[in-house]
Parts: C-alpha cells; structure tokens; sequence
C-alpha cells in the first residue's frame, strides 16, 4: 500500500484496523490458493499422459519441475513489473 493510503488506515478504530487486516489476509490466502490451483491444474494436464502407475515416470516428473519453474518464475515477473508500474503510479491527493 502507498503511504497516503496507510495514513487514511491509521485514523480508522481500532476494531476497524482489525477487521481490514483480516479481510487483507483472507483476499491474500484467497490469491494464494488461486495461483497454486492454477499451477497444478496447468502442469497436471501438460504432463500427466496416463494413470499406470501410482507415481510419476522420469518424463513426467521432469515436465512437472519445469512447468512449476517456469510458472513461479512468470508469477514472480508479473509481480514484479506489477510494483514497478504501481510505484510510478500517480496517487491521487
């Protein structure tokens, strides 16, 4: 959050503070189960061809490895690129 908005959080009650952090929390855990379902979703249908066994062969294992990489390493850029742009930003006064 930009330091305007925090300012705009620190005259608020306590009790709302508190509520505003849980909802903070929620939509963060939200986002997080999100991303993971997408990231097994997405590499389970690019890597898994067939269910003989209970675990794994090589390939597939290797598929799922890189898949995750590259996944987080994507997620992590956007982010990344997402503060950049977000810092630049102009805040409204």
């Amino acid at each position: 959050m930009d330091k305007s908005m925090m300012g705009d959080l620190d005259s608020l009650p306590e009790a709302d503070k508190l509520r505003m952090a849980a909802m903070v929390d929620q939509l963060q855990l939200r986002d997080s189960l999100r991303m993971y379902n997408s990231l097994v979703e997405r590499c389970f249908t690019d890597c898994v061809d067939t269910f003989r066994r209970k675990t794994l062969d090589k390939q597939e294992e290797t598929c799922v490895r890189r898949c995750a990489e590259k996944f987080l390493k994507h997620s992590m850029r956007v982010g990344l690129r997402f503060a950049e742009l977000n810092q630049g930003a102009p805040t409204p006064d």
